[in-house]
């Protein structure tokens, strides 16, 4: 026994147990090394350092931080199978089922997506969230009548759930009820306001409803809100052009192309990419010195 063990006291350490004591310090390093990461938005180096940890020690808390940042990392396979190895270990935990529900729908998995919403619902049937995420799987399988009913459920649980109302408008336009789109279109300006998708789907309302001025107008908000949104450029562009505004159609894919050339790859007919590439060449003819295309 030390001299200093003896004075105070205390016991000498066995091998095993300052292996033991040193291990939980390595442990206990890389795993908060790795929380620091995650929170500062480095998430490979996050994993990095979870995946050390867990060389010394398997722990659920800290394979829950992994899949954290494996998500982060766009590692969408990596961290499915750490949430899955989760919920087998915690089978009741419905946090751990919405993650997982979430990385699905990443994946596009929709089938994966429905069979761990109906997992959290039926751990606690009270959650909103649950039937928001069921109503993205069914949306993803093609059933817009059960995404609507699940929709419909979730904003009964939560009166405010503004995602849900805007994705069940969103539905309803796609199954042809512009008429409770509309209604949905309306809570959410009114507790909203002027958000960019709000703005959008009321245009997208508006053009369905044959409103062409109206649609036009609020896609010209979209594009006050944020002068970078794509989707209201080239919708508003292919409403113009077929209300025989040419020019304004032009305007509208010139700035579709500056923006992302790939978007025009699906427009057929004289509203195609070839059209406008032309068009747009000719119009910054001007801006090359050189006069090359």
């Amino acid at each position: 026994m030390g001299f200093l063990s003896t004075l105070f006291g205390g016991k000498e350490l066995s091998p095993e147990e300052q292996k033991q004591e040193q291990e939980a310090k390595q442990f206990d390093l890389m795993k908060y090394d790795g929380v620091r990461a995650l929170k500062m938005g480095q998430a490979d180096y996050a994993i990095r350092c979870f995946n050390e940890a867990l060389k010394v020690r398997d722990d659920l808390e800290t394979r829950d931080y992994l899949s954290q940042a494996l998500i982060a990392s766009g590692q969408l396979d990596s961290a499915l199978g750490e949430l899955q190895g989760l919920s087998a270990a915690e089978p009741s935990n419905q946090a751990i089922m919405l993650r997982m529900a979430h990385v699905a729908y990443m994946l596009e998995d929709y089938v994966l997506m429905a069979e761990t919403c109906a997992r959290a619902q039926a751990i606690d049937d009270r959650v909103p969230q649950v039937y928001y995420l069921y109503a993205q799987a069914y949306n993803g399988q093609g059933d817009r009548v059960g995404a609507i009913a699940m929709l419909t459920k979730a904003i009964a649980l939560q009166e405010d759930y503004g995602e849900a109302y805007l994705l069940r408008a969103q539905t309803l336009l796609q199954t042809g009820d512009a008429t409770s789109a509309d209604k949905d279109a309306e809570w959410l300006q009114d507790n909203v306001g002027d958000h960019e998708d709000v703005l959008l789907l009321k245009a997208r309302i508006e053009a369905a409803r044959g409103a062409v001025e109206q649609a036009l107008e609020q896609y010209g908000r979209v594009i006050d809100v944020n002068p970078f949104a794509i989707e209201a450029y080239r919708e508003r562009g292919k409403l113009r052009f077929d209300s025989g505004d040419k020019n304004g159609a032009s305007e509208d894919l010139q700035k579709v192309l500056e923006l992302d050339p790939n978007l025009l790859a699906d427009v057929s007919g004289e509203y195609s990419a070839e059209g406008i590439e032309e068009h747009v060449r000719r119009a910054y003819s001007a801006l090359n010195p050189f006069g090359l295309p």
